[in-house]
């Protein structure tokens, strides 16, 4: 068996794009881009901001841009991306991209669909927890909902888990009787002729069955792990290479807040590849690195030490342990393609180029060559 047995699976922002929600909310253009160009070292060796190489600042409405995206992604051995799926009881938002890609049959590259299902708040810009869209669920939306999936599920490159389509939920906990509505949605998928779903949680701490006992057929990791991430690995960080002297960082601290948790990228790898598996079905996944001070005004989370090689021996891991477990669908994560503002994109930025993509080929090769 080799490594072409695992299908690596990237998980995509469309927020790349201006949408008349986010002009009224943010000002007139406001995209993922601007968090990003806005990005400002908070203390020495803080690697801010991060600036697009290969593909530029672009526009997602753009089918040009979406091709290079999936030829790049192909190039290295992707499998496919996860789309965020933006329903608010029937309103969607960010959706422009990914309807162009169903309805134009382009790129011809698998996807699947996790329903990002929280509420919409002003942490876009790193302002407070104000509501600007709420969630809230129904029968009636269930079904609504689904239906709208249906069109998506009947798309070949749909990808499948066990010949059924997959959908993810990202907090499955929050939904108010999540085993009525997978239910429903099990049960009008058959009616429309789909047959079976396979339907996934994004793995919380909230989380306190598994995945099966609340309708659900398996789990996926994700990295960073926060509800199981261990406090003591950020507790020897206190950014020692900060200097008080430099009135640069200094200003930047006090505008930004003091309140940075700086984790250990290397203590975050070593841990997490080594833990046991839950007795339940659970997909892997890695993260190459991670830093949302560009979204943050105060309270930013930066993990320190990330580099392409760590992210190769992480991701060699999770495929290896793909490859030795029993089930016949195997399937590593990755978060993410493209999330510039949080500091994980597989995308090449100024700084490192390819060596990421490159650490993604490498790390299934070198599955391969073991």
């Amino acid at each position: 068996m080799t490594s072409e047995s695992v299908r690596a699976i990237a998980f995509y922002l469309p927020q790349f794009h201006p949408i008349p929600e986010n002009d009224a909310w943010w000002g007139k253009g406001f995209t993922e881009w601007t968090n990003v160009t806005k990005a400002r070292p908070l203390f020495r060796g803080h690697y801010q901001p991060h600036l697009p190489a290969d593909l530029g600042f672009y526009d997602l409405r753009l089918p040009e841009v979406r091709q290079a995206q999936v030829d790049l992604a192909r190039e290295y051995g992707l499998y496919g991306f996860c789309y965020y799926h933006y329903w608010f009881n029937g309103k969607r938002l960010l959706h422009r991209p990914f309807d162009e890609v169903l309805a134009s049959g382009n790129p011809d590259f698998p996807f699947c669909l996790c329903w990002a299902n929280e509420n919409w708040t002003r942490i876009w810009d790193g302002g407070d927890s104000e509501v600007l869209m709420e969630q809230t669920y129904s029968e009636q939306d269930d079904l609504a909902h689904i239906r709208w999936l249906a069109k998506a599920f009947h798309d070949p490159r749909y990808i499948r888990v066990q010949g059924r389509p997959l959908f993810i939920i990202y907090r499955a906990h929050k939904l108010p009787d999540i085993r009525k509505t997978t239910a429903v949605w099990r049960e009008e998928c058959r009616r429309l002729g789909i047959g079976e779903i396979f339907l996934c949680r994004i793995d919380t701490g909230a989380d306190t069955l598994p995945p099966r006992e609340v309708g659900l057929d398996a789990a996926v990791e994700f990295q960073p792990d926060w509800w199981r991430l261990d406090p003591q690995l950020g507790s020897g960080l206190r950014l020692p290479q900060f200097q008080w002297n430099d009135l640069r960082f200094y200003l930047r601290r006090k505008l930004f807040g003091d309140d940075i948790k700086a984790f250990s990228y290397p203590d975050l790898v070593n841990p997490i590849s080594n833990r046991v598996s839950p007795d339940y079905l659970r997909f892997p996944c890695v993260t190459p690195s991670w830093d949302n001070s560009p979204r943050r005004r105060r309270g930013a989370t930066v993990f320190i030490g990330s580099s392409p090689k760590l992210f190769q021996q992480w991701l060699a891991d999770a495929i290896e342990r793909e490859l030795r477990s029993e089930r016949t669908d195997k399937l590593v994560f990755i978060n993410a393609w493209n999330e510039w503002a949080e500091g994980n994109h597989l995308e090449p930025d100024q700084l490192h180029g390819r060596s990421y993509l490159e650490a993604l080929r490498q790390a299934l090769q070198s599955v391969d060559a073991r």
